[in-house]
C-alpha cells in the first residue's frame, strides 16, 4: 500500500491523530514511537501493519513495550 493510499484510508476513517504522526515523521519531529505490542496503533490489523511499516520506512523507530512496562512507568510517576 502506498503512503497516499494509507493517508486516504486514514482520512476516510477520520483518524487524524495517526495522520499527524505520519506528518510528524515526514518533518523529522517523530523519531520513535512506543507501543504496547498487544494493542498496536490501530484496531484494523492490516492498516496497523501498513502504518507501522510506513513510519519505519520514514526513519521512525518503533519501540514495543509490554503491558507490565506501561504499568510500571505509571507507578513510578505516582511516587
Amino acid at each position: 500500500m502506498t503512503k497516499e493510499e494509507i493517508l486516504a484510508i486514514l482520512e476516510e476513517k477520520q483518524l487524524t491523530d495517526v495522520i499527524e504522526l505520519i506528518q510528524d515523521a515526514e518533518t523529522g519531529d517523530l523519531e520513535e514511537l512506543e507501543l504496547v505490542e498487544s494493542l498496536g496503533l490501530l484496531w484494523d490489523e492490516t492498516l496497523n501493519r501498513e502504518v507501522l511499516q510506513l513510519l519505519e520506512s520514514m526513519g521512525v523507530s518503533i519501540i514495543y513495550v509490554t503491558d507490565d512496562d506501561e504499568e510500571g512507568g505509571e507507578d513510578e510517576g505516582a511516587d
